[in-house]
């Protein structure tokens, strides 16, 4: 376990469980709002099944990560602004990418647009499931891994797990959940905004930060002759 998380539970502030539970019950009250609204309907079986999904693998993760490191969990859920201004713009990027293609599957379902089997959409629910334990599993082996770009005093690259196989798995596990959002909702037209934004959007998040990786890190260069994709493996 690496120093930088490696707190015990008393120096941890007394109300954090608290804070967790609200900031969750409060995103989960967003996302239905979306979904539901749009939708015009709380019959929309997909949205509840994919809700489900996403509140299974989010307390099943945060309860895990609380029990071992909760600081690691509390700097996971409250410190996610980026500090340099093209990484902002990057991550605003993301934002409303994703915020565009998750408004566009309930507007879907109330007006037909779409006709997603059934067996599709538990498939692609599945592949969301797996993408949020693939990010949890990067977070298991590497503790600095983080929501926004920055290298700490403590950091330290990181070759074992995932990252033997490719250099940024967290952004992987995030293509997968992100790809298969519109399907698990049950729409064809949602892959649309998400598949040309997230794209573009990842390219020059992966590639500002191993700039960064490479001028902090003089072994970077080496780690990334040894593990020759970035993304998707044998792709890129």
């Amino acid at each position: 376990m690496n120093s930088a998380y490696n707190e015990p539970m008393e120096n941890v502030s007394g109300n954090l469980p608290l804070k967790i539970a609200f900031r969750v019950f409060l995103i989960f009250v967003i996302l239905g709002l979306m979904l539901f609204l749009t939708a015009g309907s709380t019959g929309y079986m997909e949205a509840w099944i994919y809700l489900s999904v996403l509140l299974v693998a989010a307390l099943f993760v945060i309860t895990y990560f609380y029990r071992k490191v909760p600081g690691f969990i509390k700097s996971r859920l409250f410190q996610r602004r980026e500090k340099e201004q093209m990484h902002r713009s990057i991550q605003n990027i993301f934002s409303v990418v994703f915020f565009i293609g998750l408004l566009i599957p309930g507007f879907d379902f109330r007006y037909n647009w779409s006709s997603v089997p059934m067996t599709a959409v538990i498939i692609s629910d599945a592949f969301v499931f797996l993408g949020y334990m693939l990010i949890a599993r990067v977070m298991e082996e590497n503790r600095y891994a983080s929501a926004i770009i920055e290298v700490t005093s403590e950091q330290k690259i990181i070759e074992t797990g995932p990252y033997r196989i490719i250099r940024h798995p967290m952004y992987t596990g995030g293509l997968i959940f992100i790809m298969f959002t519109p399907l698990a909702l049950g729409s064809y037209w949602a892959l649309i905004p998400l598949a040309i934004g997230t794209f573009p959007a990842l390219v020059m998040r992966i590639t500002g930060e191993e700039k960064m990786l490479a001028a902090s890190f003089p072994g970077y260069a080496e780690y990334c002759k040894k593990t020759k994709y970035r993304l998707i493996p044998f792709v890129w």
